[in-house]
């Protein structure tokens, strides 16, 4: 099993910053890509960023140019930096990580962290 924590969410107004941070803990071999997610309340849950385990990123067009994600494959963590933050990034921030080496893959989320960007 692989533990997932999440810390650095808060509020902040808009323009601001902020920075996400995901431990894994537990069987952390093998894990392929890690992510965030973010679901905003009356909707539906979305991609974030992602992260494969050779640094390739993928971004969310709403966020692309203001986000940045990163990992640190030895101390099995991943983080994301918010920059020039919105209102309409208001939601909760889920960590995921996958594992490939079964078949369906293995998915793990961590608990969430709210982020709010209001004045």
């Amino acid at each position: 099993q692989v533990q997932l924590v999440e810390s650095g969410g808060g509020l902040v107004q808009p323009g601001g910053s902020l920075r996400l941070s995901c431990a894994a803990s537990g069987s952390i071999f093998s894990i392929s890509v890690m992510g965030w997610y973010r679901q905003a309340p009356g909707k539906q849950r979305e991609l974030v960023a992602t992260i494969t385990s050779g640094g390739f990123t993928n971004y969310a067009a709403s966020v692309k140019g203001r986000f940045t994600i990163s990992r640190d494959i030895a101390k099995n963590t991943v983080d994301l930096q918010m920059n020039s933050l919105k209102p309409g990034d208001t939601a909760v921030y889920y960590c995921n990580a996958r594992k490939d080496t079964t078949w369906p893959p293995q998915v793990y989320w961590g608990q969430g962290t709210q982020v709010t960007v209001s004045s």
